[in-house]
């Protein structure tokens, strides 16, 4: 591994984890010899960072202006979370049928971790408990799957930044203690309802039903100052 590739991944990872824990926010642009200087890394390290995650759906490069956090739609929002159910779901099944040896104790670790700052509801908490998901999917040990689950975490984590009117790290933390132990017992359906039901939870916090008022009823409310 080259030095280059070394410090792409060291921008890359400390740019992640500033979008991921919700420091950087979505439409923030993000100029490559800012982000140089601050990490005392060249601009072409920069821009090989932004360029992966961009490949992941997390930062948007614009024509003559530069890269920007990414800003979600809500269209696209819904289809995230929608793969990210069958996605995660396959998951389940999979570590039901063949969970690695000490895969409990490192998701029990991670559950500890996540315990440690519950009820705080910080951007720490944010991220641990996407980082709970990913190490789900890393415990299948198919690493296509664990692309994918780790893109659509990331990207889910970005949405709620943009829409979410709370997060609560009581009902993550206790929901994964709860997937661990239907997990270990077999039962593959409950262990799927659980994190069926935690999942439309989470995408529940986000109002992706909220519409954007008309231009005519933004007016309608000035026009009553023209009728007093």
């Amino acid at each position: 591994m080259t030095e280059q590739t070394t410090l792409t991944d060291a921008v890359h990872t400390l740019l992640l984890r500033a979008i991921i824990e919700q420091a950087l926010k979505p439409g923030m642009r993000l100029p490559e010899d800012t982000v140089g200087e601050q990490f005392g890394v060249s601009r072409t390290i920069v821009r090989h960072a932004l360029v992966r995650l961009e490949n992941e759906g997390l930062v948007v490069t614009r024509r003559n202006r530069g890269a920007f956090v990414a800003e979600p739609s809500l269209d696209e929002a819904e289809q995230i979370f929608e793969v990210r159910r069958a996605l995660e779901s396959e998951v389940i099944r999979i570590l039901a049928e063949r969970m690695p040896e000490g895969g409990f104790e490192r998701l029990e670790a991670h559950v500890r971790s996540e315990q440690g700052v519950k009820g705080k509801d910080g951007p720490v908490s944010i991220r641990l408990s996407g980082e709970f998901h990913i190490l789900l999917a890393e415990l299948t040990g198919n690493a296509v799957l664990l692309r994918y689950v780790s893109e659509t975490v990331m990207r889910c984590s970005l949405i709620m930044a943009m829409y979410a009117k709370s997060h609560s790290s009581d009902c993550a933390v206790d929901e994964h203690s709860q997937i661990i132990e239907a997990i270990r017992s077999g039962d593959v359906a409950r262990a799927k309802a659980i994190m069926h039901h935690h999942l439309v939870a989470v995408a529940d916090r986000a109002e992706f039903d909220k519409k954007p008022d008309s231009v005519s009823s933004i007016l309608s409310r000035y026009g009553k100052e023209l009728a007093t």
